[in-house]
């Protein structure tokens, strides 16, 4: 007589952030929009944050340009918001819940992927902590730069002035540029972009050199403001004009007259 299979024992519950199961909870949309958050639109602001501020490179005048530009976007503060704050807040605040709910066991299991989860996790608070401040003090605090885009090379430089917040700005760069490229790899890996290891090794490659690159830009955009060629730029190389004064168009002088630069001589 056959008799049926016993019941499969009930596994414990284990501590932190379960692992990602279709149909199970909450946790696997969450974490499927939290990777995919860190990509589009973060992960893209990203991108074009450290490409705008390689701009430095090319003088006050050019960074200014470049600020003004972005502030002159139509409907840019409803943008900045959807976009940029909202997202990044979400993909942020989740990702804190993710570092503190979960396990590091590299002191047990100390491989490759044990190490990178951990250095994830690592650099993820630190770009976290780096973005609050950086947000406060250039964007809220002080001179604004959407009304005043000409004071935005000294705002930066004179932050950096102080040898403290150079170190930070040069730490938090390559822990974002980190974070985010690994992130690129996780988010492939994920969402099977890259199925297998030979294909995910291949793509690993790809990231460390655009991680890399991007860190490097970041960098020189730093030393852009703390070096030698553009020492104590001007407080606004766009001043504001005194309301009411319009300077004419040069015109040509009429013949025969004289010339108000050399007096004397007759055109």
């Amino acid at each position: 007589m056959a008799t049926s299979a016993p019941p499969a024992p009930m596994l414990p519950k284990l501590r932190g952030v379960q692992p990602l199961q279709p149909g199970v909870g909450h946790s696997f949309l969450w974490r499927k929009l939290h990777s995919l958050s860190g990509i589009v639109p973060i992960g893209a602001f990203l991108i074009e944050h450290i490409f705008s501020n390689f701009e430095a490179l090319n003088g006050p005048l050019a960074y200014a340009q470049q600020v003004k530009f972005l502030n002159s976007l139509p409907m840019v503060r409803v943008l900045e918001w959807v976009f940029i704050f909202i997202p990044l807040a979400f993909h942020a605040g989740y990702g804190v819940f993710i570092a503190f709910r979960g396990r590091a066991n590299v002191n047990v299991y100390p491989w490759a992927g044990n190490w990178m989860y951990l250095t994830q996790r690592i650099t993820g608070l630190i770009a976290f902590a780096y973005i609050i401040q950086h947000v406060w003090r250039q964007r809220f605090a002080g001179v604004q730069l959407p009304e005043h885009p000409g004071a935005a090379f000294a705002k930066v430089q004179h932050e950096l002035a102080n040898p403290w917040m150079l170190a930070i700005y040069v730490i938090a760069m390559i822990a974002t540029t980190w974070h985010f490229a690994y992130g690129i790899w996780l988010f492939a890996a994920k969402w099977g972009i890259t199925p297998g290891d030979r294909a995910r090794k291949r793509f690993g490659y790809v990231c460390a050199v655009f991680g890399i690159v991007l860190c490097l830009m970041g960098l020189a955009s730093i030393w852009a403001f703390v070096g030698p060629q553009y020492q104590n730029a001007p407080e606004d190389v766009m001043p504001a004009q005194p309301a009411g004064i319009a300077l004419p168009a040069p015109s040509p002088a009429p013949p025969n007259s004289t010339n108000p630069s050399q007096p004397g001589e007759v055109r």
